[in-house]
């Protein structure tokens, strides 16, 4: 499997480019996908909130965002094109979370890049059979790279 990843950082942001390329790579092992290009973007609250407040209407920052890329008809069988779409994940957002949420900060990272990229195949949230199916494939991903249960409560 041949995965292009375009990394780009507005911001200093943890994961190391081995990281990112291992989780998705594991996402789409997973889910028996083959080549894939995407672009990971690492941005501060500013630009997340303002890229939240565009595309989905809510207000402030949030932890990420999925843009699927869908090929156009017209060129879908002209171009070989495997472009799964851009994550941009808000670097200040996730460090928040892991810190309240005491969880591993690589971990979450882990876990917001697979969620994110579970978002580009077509998985989605919005009611409960739907989070239900993606919860699930997260705890299964996530665990085939050595991180529990992003889901399961931590006790004090």
């Amino acid at each position: 499997m041949n995965i292009n990843l375009d990394v780009q950082r507005a911001v200093t942001a943890l994961p190391q480019d081995e990281d990112l390329t291992k989780w998705v790579t594991e996402v789409l092992s997973a889910e028996q996908h083959g080549d894939a290009e995407l672009t990971i973007r690492f941005v501060d609250e500013k630009e997340s909130a303002e890229l939240n407040n565009q595309y989905r209407h809510k207000t402030g920052a949030t932890n990420v965002l999925s843009f699927p890329f869908a090929t156009p008809p017209e060129v879908e069988d002209e171009v070989g094109l495997n472009l799964l779409g851009d994550l941009i994940i808000c670097a200040e957002v996730v460090k928040k979370e892991a810190k309240e949420q005491k969880k591993q900060e690589l971990a979450h990272w882990a876990h917001m890049v697979v969620h994110g990229t579970l978002h580009l195949l077509g998985y989605d949230h919005l009611v409960d059979t739907e989070a239900t199916i993606m919860e699930t494939k997260e705890i299964h991903i996530l665990s085939q790279l050595g991180y529990s249960d992003p889901y399961r409560e931590i006790e004090e």
